[in-house]
């Protein structure tokens, strides 16, 4: 298991990393773009320290953190797992609920193609095992908005186990390599959702919604491979982005559609395992990173200062809180040779006919992103972190003859900045690929510049229907082509400056980006920077 050490000096201080390089039981790490088969067992990856230190000071206390993650994704389904009740996120209160959702004397679960067809396609995706036959489990608890007193789970024999989840995490002082790393996928299983509980603290009262009582989830374990806050939140925003390639979760965290509970422990080197603590209901990455570096914080705080921490998780022991399921079967899985003869394909899951139906990968997308157009793999996590992003640059690429670098550099540099500042989704960007594709296109044969283009940028997000050739017609923002009339500006400025003439000629670097600057004055910003400095300097050695 990876365990990084932390180092704790004194009260008050913040712990880090230490250098140990353990190996965890997935292998050694490489950066990424190396090439790994994605086997369980067999990944070259490790769980490396995300920050080098010194050896430990005399008098310091070494700490190794302990992080596991359960992710609980809301099946992207019309209905429920097991009542036809319609799945809609945006419902009016208690509108959504059938007899069986409330827990009616008589009612029998139905269980939901679609869910069970969710949890083997993302099973596949993070290499599992796909158990042929998996049982249905109740967990006995009490909530207000549990209405049976116990939900339906997988949690003695899950639909899928044995995975793994292969993320990545920016390391270096400026963030800006990339290390990949895995974390064991122990289960995932099927169970329902509760409802939620609504508190009115001016009326001192609890509202009850049912709507999303018996809503398909899948649960997915990783083990505690992880070993602060930061790989935490990148092995989520990993998994966010398979669900979502997969449509099997809509993974919206800001709308509860993939929640997260957090197991973590601290201990020194070459102990046992220290108590863990859950952190649970986390639904945001960077809360997510923060909350998990607090408890650790807060675990090392607790031992330095002589006290103990309590096992305060609120998951159940299997011995007491799990029963059988009696109205629901065995759920029995299929592969092509193991298909009875003359079976109905709608009424049995063919786990081969959903392996090849799987869509792209996140991890395969980036590395053709990487391959295809020469960019950076941390270009290809930013194209793909955004929603509709990768979309809008494709659609960019096919309609522009400028480089892809160049693509790349505005859509992640102008384009998303403008996107952030006003706090806009792709989707609702006023500047549309063929807009941005055109001022690359004037851009790229140099009828404009570099500067004017960012003009033109700044004028197509203001105003709605004008094309980038209309803005520098209007604006008169092209490139001056007249060769006679710059060589005449070059020698006119060179002829009202001798000092910084004289400046150049002592080889003062600066004093020719000043000629520059006042040749490009004159010309209003039309004239390219680059001809400019060839006419001075072709001038200034005549």
């Amino acid at each position: 298991m990876a365990t990084p050490i932390l180092r704790w000096c004194c009260p008050g201080r913040r712990w880090v990393f230490a250098g140990i390089g353990s190996v965890s039981r997935h292998g050694r790490g490489v950066p990424t773009g190396s090439t790994s088969s994605g086997k369980r067992g067999q990944s070259s990856v490790a769980q490396q320290p995300l920050i080098t230190a010194q050896k430990p000071r005399k008098g310091e206390r070494e700490w190794a953190a302990v992080v596991g993650l359960e992710i609980h994704a809301q099946i992207a389904s019309n209905s429920k797992l097991f009542s036809g009740s319609q799945v809609d996120f945006a419902a009016p209160p208690n509108s959504l609920v059938s007899f069986f959702d409330a827990s009616l004397p008589g009612t029998l679960p139905v269980l939901n193609r679609r869910c069970v067809e969710a949890a083997v396609m993302t099973g596949l995706a993070l290499d599992c095992h796909i158990n042929r036959r998996s049982l249905f489990d109740r967990k006995h608890y009490f909530y207000a908005d549990l209405p049976a007193g116990y939900q339906i789970t997988q949690q003695r024999l899950p639909i899928a186990v044995n995975g793994s989840l292969v993320y990545s995490v920016c390391v270096g002082k400026r963030q800006s390599q990339m290390v990949t790393k895995t974390a064991g996928v122990k289960q995932i299983q099927l169970e329902q959702d509760s409802g939620k509980s609504l508190h009115d603290s001016l009326r001192s009262q609890t509202l009850v919604d049912l709507n999303r009582a018996g809503v398909g989830l899948l649960e997915v374990v990783l083990e505690p491979d992880m070993s602060c806050g930061e790989e935490a939140a990148a092995a989520i925003r990993e998994l966010q982005l398979i669900l979502q390639a997969l449509g099997t979760s809509q993974a919206n965290m800001a709308e509860g559609q993939l929640r997260v509970d957090a197991n973590i422990s601290v201990h020194n080197p070459g102990e046992p395992l220290g108590v863990r603590t859950e952190v649970k209901n986390l639904n945001s990455a960077r809360f997510l990173a923060k909350a998990i570096d607090y408890e650790i914080q807060r675990q090392i705080n607790e031992l330095e200062n002589g006290g103990k921490i309590l096992n305060e998780t609120r998951s159940f022991d299997y011995k007491l809180g799990f029963m059988p399921e009696p109205n629901l079967p065995p759920l029995l899985l299929y592969d092509s040779g193991s298909l009875p003869t003359g079976t109905d394909p709608q009424q049995v899951i063919n786990i081969d006919q959903l392996r090849e139906q799987l869509p792209e990968l996140p991890r395969v997308t980036r590395e053709k992103l990487v391959q295809q157009y020469g960019m950076l793999p941390e270009h290809s996590f930013a194209l793909l972190n955004e929603v509709g992003l990768l979309e809008f640059f494709q659609n960019v690429i096919k309609e522009t003859r400028a480089e892809p670098k160049k693509v790349t550099s505005w859509v992640l540099n102008t384009f998303l900045g403008f996107l952030k500042q006003q706090n806009l989704a792709v989707s609702e960007s006023p500047v549309t690929p063929s807009a941005l594709a055109e001022l690359l296109d004037l851009l790229d044969r140099k009828a404009i510049s570099s500067s004017a283009a960012k003009q033109v940028f700044q004028e197509l997000w203001r105003s709605k229907g004008k094309t980038p050739a209309q803005i520098v017609a209007e604006k008169k923002l092209e490139l001056m082509q007249d060769a006679e009339v710059l060589e005449q500006l070059c020698r006119s400025t060179l002829e009202a400056h001798p000092q910084v003439v004289t400046d150049v000629k002592k080889g003062n670097p600066r004093a020719i980006n000043k000629l520059i600057g006042l040749v490009r004055r004159a010309t209003l910003g039309r004239a390219d920077p680059t001809v400019i400095k060839e006419v001075l300097e072709r001038q200034l050695s005549s």
